[in-house]
């Protein structure tokens, strides 16, 4: 059922604002969301098969792991992005809480599954990573323990807000558990320099040059490239489904889909 907020950022938008607001407004944000979709999925596959290229064929062997190293073309880029995907859901569920948009939650909750998406794949390929490197498929380090909590607050978003009938309440329950756990973010990237951890240091670091060979590097950065056009095209698409469901009886909505 569709549920009107009491005001959109559309509406409150003042003659002369910047016409970048008015996508604000689902109304033109969903035929915005379909044109940019197609352009970031073939994004996402050209950059995946160039940083695989780099990653499985191009680079050599490593001295101590062997290919057993590989896995960092997939495993760092997913651990950065469940990470920034968190932080991006966050931010548009701070601000759906605070204005009362509809688009920000819709964001919201269309980013939850690609993070969990990320963060159990970060998970994952860590555990492949840690059988033939540390012996073990896991261990109760920090840095593995709180990206495991990062997973249970992802699951924990789309489950308050499925267990919530009334879209609004759901929006704001599941926007305040969303901010609630943005503390968990910095323990993760901090958690190897905070605590004597198993786990490695950072791979790539804002404060210095990279320690790892020019072509390890551009391949990790192609496949961050490709998992994040992938998050972009994913998160449009889904939001789409968000607002077909919400406001299926707007016409607006029928307008565009021909409706009646």
């Amino acid at each position: 059922m569709n549920l009107p907020y009491s005001s959109t950022a559309a509406n409150r938008r003042a003659p002369h604002a910047p016409r970048v607001f008015a996508y604000a407004a689902p109304r033109h944000f969903f035929p915005l969301a379909a044109a940019l979709t197609p352009w970031f999925a073939a994004l996402a596959i050209v950059a995946g098969l160039a940083g695989l290229y780099i990653g499985l064929l191009l680079v050599p062997a490593d001295a101590q792991q062997h290919d057993a190293f590989r896995i960092i073309f997939v495993h760092v880029p997913a651990a950065w992005m469940s990470m920034l995907i968190y932080l991006a859901m966050a931010a548009w569920a701070g601000v759906g809480l605070v204005y009362n948009t509809r688009l920000s939650a819709m964001m919201a909750s269309a980013l939850a599954p690609t993070g969990a998406l990320f963060t159990f794949l970060a998970l994952w390929t860590g555990a492949l990573w840690g059988k033939p490197t540390w012996g073990a498929w896991w261990v109760w380090d920090a840095r593995l323990t709180s990206e495991l909590i990062l997973l249970f607050l992802y699951f924990g978003f789309m489950a308050l807000h499925a267990s919530i009938d009334e879209p609004r309440r759901a929006d704001r329950a599941a926007a305040i558990l969303a901010l609630a756990g943005v503390a968990n973010v910095p323990v993760i990237y901090f958690s190897v320099i905070w605590w004597n951890t198993l786990h490695q240091g950072a791979s790539v670091s804002l404060n210095s040059a990279p320690s790892m060979a020019a072509p390890v590097l551009a391949g990790m950065l192609l496949m961050t490239l490709a998992f994040w056009a992938y998050s972009v095209a994913a998160v449009l698409r889904r939001v789409r489904c968000i607002m077909l469901e919400r406001e299926g009886s707007a016409d607006w909505l029928n307008a565009k889909t021909g409706g009646g």
